[in-house]
């Protein structure tokens, strides 16, 4: 049985000032934006080149805006990412060097943190 990862929630509070976080700071793409009713909205945001997406809207999930943590995102050059992120506005740390890879750190508005992660070099497996 396959299972493909497509969506994940984030909650926020102000559905505009989220959008365009991730839009303009962030460089996700907007696919979908649509007002169901008065109690819902649905806005859907793709990562350049993923196949997995988030939503941020109204009525849409009942956890306080910000207490999504951990969201990892995988990119070819954490240095390339930060310079990005920070030209587009974004709070980005400087890139961090763990065992595991060399990290970024930024946060949305809310305080949704995410991790974007350069994978370390692998070593070649025996054949």
């Amino acid at each position: 049985m396959d299972m493909k990862l497509e969506l994940v929630t984030l909650p926020v509070s102000d559905v505009d000032r989220a959008k365009d976080f991730y839009v303009e700071q962030m460089g996700f793409v907007a696919e979908h934006d649509v007002t169901v009713s008065e109690e819902m909205r649905f806005v859907q945001l793709t990562p350049p080149g993923s196949a997995c997406s988030i939503a941020i809207g109204k009525g849409l999930v009942d956890s306080p805006p910000g207490s999504v943590k951990g969201v990892q995102l995988v990119i070819d050059d954490a240095a390339a990412a930060h310079a990005e992120l920070v030209s587009r506005g974004a709070r980005a740390s400087e890139p961090e060097v763990f065992p595991w890879g060399t990290f970024v750190f930024v946060e949305d508005p809310d305080g949704n943190r995410w991790s974007l992660q350069q994978l370390p070099p692998r070593e070649p497996t025996a054949a």
